[in-house]
């Protein structure tokens, strides 16, 4: 084993035998979250450059920036409907958040309300769909309430 790093370091000891190295068992994870992240900020950054390049008028950078910023923050709060159907499939609360439900209804009304308040379609607009997936989410709590841990209701009894 000397000279040798990672798995393969301790292959031929039969005592401690081959283990993966921590940092190195998850590369295939990392691999499959990396690559979608890399490729929305280069796609971020593209749209960026598109508006400072080739949008001459300030004005239509504005508004095309303002639709870009728009569908990127509905797909953030539309992003979650799939562990919603999850949730109503399961008859089970648990892969949700209530204090994340109850953070995006509280920003998602603030900034809706901001928007209102200066006639701002993109800022008022794109925060509405998180209103309505808190709701649901709420709905979903009160439908499918979490269990109590088990141990907790042991000692209650």
């Amino acid at each position: 084993g000397e000279g040798k790093l990672g798995p393969q370091a301790h292959a031929d000891d039969p005592e401690r035998g081959q283990r993966p190295v921590p940092a190195l068992s998850h590369h295939g994870c990392q691999r499959a979250v990396l690559l979608p992240t890399a490729s929305l900020l280069g796609f971020l950054v593209l749209g960026y450059a598109y508006f400072w390049l080739l949008v001459p008028d300030p004005e239509a950078q504005l508004q095309q920036l303002g639709l870009f910023c728009s569908v990127f923050t509905i797909s953030m709060y539309v992003s979650p409907l799939a562990d919603l159907a999850k949730v109503i499939q399961t008859k089970s609360t648990k892969r949700l958040s209530f204090s994340l439900t109850i953070a995006t209804l509280l920003t998602s009304a603030s900034w809706s309300f901001y928007g209102f308040r200066l006639r701002d379609p993109y800022i008022m607009v794109p925060n509405l769909p998180g209103i309505l997936t808190s709701f649901i989410r709420f709905w979903l709590f009160w439908k499918y309430p979490q269990e109590q841990d088990r141990n907790y209701r042991l000692l209650q009894t």
